[in-house]
């Protein structure tokens, strides 16, 4: 469990070799996993120009970092811990080449075709950026378990696939120097040769012009790479999101899609009818038979009121017993008498 230069955590050998070792390790700012070169001294070299390697070697990985491409392993940088270079790298999770082909044989020429096309495509942009490959084969080439056909050993030149089902050992670094467009092509067709078991079907005149000695009918890499996308399968973009319906985010409702409206919302979605509200009583109709009653009720009162203040009325409800002089012939109470006035 060594922290290099404080950052780096090793959790386990990816490859491992008599000049280096690639681990597997997590950086600890980033908090995301890595792949870590680490560089020893080949045996027998003189102890003055170990720096001199090493100095090299970080020189070329630094260079290496400015090649941005998809099918190129990204160099991330380099860490220092005791004097040695540690190169930080892209983890690519699959097998490399050479692994793949002792494993299960030679690739079919569509498959392989398209592992030349990607590999010329790393070699170009990394051509672009001046930096320069000195002889891929199938062991920088990396099967990425998402697809992608990624060349390593940019910069440092160390033949080695550090990707998390590789085992691949690591070999001394060839001479510095900027290959020439034959030599590269002649590398090219060695790994196509390599990939498809010889020359099979459509790759055979592809592969013979690469290899070939005759300047005049050789193929430059990146004309072999016109070819060889005639030859690699078509691909088949990926899908993008789901095509199930997504319920949308809730507006008003206490935050985590159980309000009124979100439930609204995902029941449309989901093709079942809205829900049916509550029954609740009609206030409309009963205030109208209320209104109705009352002005019923105060119009039998006025009725009432209006009547028996008219002339001759008898007592009733509310009216009142007449106190005027009785008229002639009248009599009085209990002895016939008129009743005199007050």
């Amino acid at each position: 469990m060594t922290v290099i230069a404080g950052r780096y955590r090793l959790l386990d050998v990816l490859a491992e070799g008599a000049t280096g070792t690639v681990w597997r390790a997590l950086d600890e700012t980033l908090v995301h996993e890595v792949a870590l070169k680490e560089f020893h001294a080949p045996a027998g070299l003189p102890a003055d120009e170990v720096p001199l390697l090493y100095a090299r070697l970080e020189r070329g990985a630094r260079a290496a970092a400015r090649i941005s491409h998809p099918s190129v392993a990204t160099v991330h940088g380099v860490a220092t811990e005791d004097g040695r270079p540690w190169v930080v790298m892209e983890l690519i999770r699959g097998l490399t080449l050479a692994e793949t082909l002792e494993a299960g044989g030679p690739l079919a020429p569509p498959e392989a075709a398209r592992v030349g096309a990607e590999v010329v495509a790393a070699l170009r942009a990394a051509r672009e950026a001046g930096v320069h490959h000195r002889g891929v084969n199938p062991g920088h080439v990396l099967l990425a378990n998402d697809g992608r056909v990624v060349v390593t050993g940019f910069g440092t030149g160390f033949a080695t696939g550090f990707g998390t089902g590789s085992r691949t050992g690591i070999s001394a670094p060839p001479p510095e120097g900027e290959p020439d467009a034959a030599e590269e092509a002649r590398s090219l067709g060695a790994l196509l040769d390599a990939a498809a078991g010889g020359r099979p079907g459509p790759l055979a005149p592809v592969i013979d012009r690469l290899l070939s000695e005759d300047p005049e009918s050789a193929l430059t890499a990146d004309q072999a790479e016109t070819e060889l996308r005639q030859i690699a399968p078509r691909t088949t973009p990926r899908t993008t999101g789901s095509t199930r319906a997504q319920s949308p985010a809730p507006r008003n409702g206490d935050g985590d899609g159980e309000g009124p409206e979100a439930r609204t919302s995902v029941a449309r979605s989901a093709g079942t009818p809205p829900p049916r509200r509550s029954a609740r009583p009609r206030r409309g109709p009963v205030l109208t038979a209320g209104l109705v009653g009352v002005l019923l009720i105060t119009g039998a009162l006025t009725y009432h009121l209006v009547r028996d203040g008219e002339p001759g009325a008898g007592p009733g409800p509310g009216g009142v017993t007449s106190t005027a002089p009785a008229g002639p012939g009248s009599t009085g109470p209990g002895n016939g008498s008129a009743t005199p006035p007050r």
